[in-house]
């Protein structure tokens, strides 16, 4: 778990996190890392996952169609590092 205290304010934009806190953080929403895609993440919720992407302009999200559902219904947003790391938790991780 980050100690809140080493991450800047969660009015910061992400492009003034390390790296590691970045990591840490995607961690403690409950994601997941890939151990041979390093910049590619999984988040599973009861009603949805997505896979995360660190890209090198933005924090890419794809959100993946319920089990059942028409594979069209992927849903894929992308948030610039100079969104704020508080607005980027909220779009991300309310879902789809």
């Amino acid at each position: 778990m980050i100690n809140p205290l080493s991450l800047p304010v969660p009015e910061t934009p992400l492009y003034n996190h390390r790296l590691p806190d970045i990591e840490q953080w995607l961690q403690d929403q409950g994601c997941a890392q890939d151990p041979e895609e390093l910049h590619h993440w999984q988040i599973r919720r009861p009603s949805w996952c997505a896979d995360l992407w660190l890209d090198i302009e933005a924090l890419t999200v794809v959100y993946q169609p319920s089990q059942g559902a028409d594979e069209s219904a992927s849903v894929k947003r992308a948030f610039k590092y100079s969104l704020s790391r508080q607005d980027v938790e909220d779009a991300i991780f309310s879902g789809p």
